[in-house]
């Protein structure tokens, strides 16, 4: 069997392509019939054609029709495949820029774009009469990490995946915070020092919750939300997280 799978971020540097198609050996069952290839297959796959990967699997996942899937689980030949190295910390928009390649949750609230953001936009999907908090977080572009220097980043992305992870995070804080309301607009493409790369704005009648869920919701995002950062310094460029 036959599957097409996606490559980002350092991954997709380092092999040059964006993606391929693979051949996957398929076992026989216990009945003698050809078993249905795994997500462990596609590994095996994968360094068949690629033995330089080999390293990559502890700091790498596998998702498929855009979710994290684990080694056992079945593959048929249509399923969307992409390879997930670490992360980096849709529909269309109504009225977007011409110029904006842009990915949104049918309100708007949780936005993936290559455009500059607006913190004030954010901001308002949350303001409520009833919400006495609430908070607002700006990951800004820094000119250095530890004691080398930054010129700007580039952050890719998994667009339609990211967007969907988005949605997933604020669900997890809706149910762990319960009255909180939240938006998330994050950026890729190239950034400037100084310049937003994501806005989390959470309101919720009671402060402590606000501050909670604003620093939850970062952090998970981090997590399994599909975005790549690269710095690019006079030193060299470097894809943050990226294993062996």
């Amino acid at each position: 069997m036959n599957i097409t799978i996606r490559y980002f971020g350092g991954i997709r540097e380092r092999l040059g392509k964006d993606a391929e198609e693979l051949e996957l050996e398929v076992a026989k069952d216990r009945a003698g019939e050809d078993a249905q290839p795994t997500v462990d297959d596609l590994w095996r796959a994968i360094f068949r054609a690629h033995p330089e990967l080999e390293g990559i699997r502890e700091s790498t996942r596998v998702a498929v029709n855009r979710e994290f899937a684990p080694p056992e689980l079945a593959l048929s030949p249509d399923d969307e495949v992409a390879l997930i190295p670490p992360v980096s910390g849709g529909v269309d928009v109504p009225d977007a820029r011409e110029d904006a390649t842009e990915c949104a949750d049918p309100t708007g609230a949780f936005l993936m774009t290559d455009q500059p953001l607006d913190t004030e936009v954010v901001r308002a999907f949350v303001s409520r009469p009833e919400a006495g908090a609430v908070v607002v977080f700006e990951g800004v572009v820094r000119d250095h990490t530890g004691d080398r220097k930054v010129s700007y980043l580039e952050y890719e992305t998994y667009l339609e995946m990211a967007l969907a992870k988005l949605v997933e995070c604020a669900d997890e804080v809706v149910l762990r915070w319960g009255g909180v309301v939240i938006a998330i607009h994050h950026r890729y493409g190239r950034l400037e020092i100084g310049e937003k790369a994501v806005v989390i704005a959470v309101s919720s009648p009671h402060r402590v919750a606000a501050f909670e869920a604003c620093a939850f919701t970062i952090d998970r995002l981090k997590e399994i939300v599909p975005i790549w950062k690269k710095e690019v310094s006079p030193d060299g460029d470097e894809w943050v997280g990226m294993g062996a």
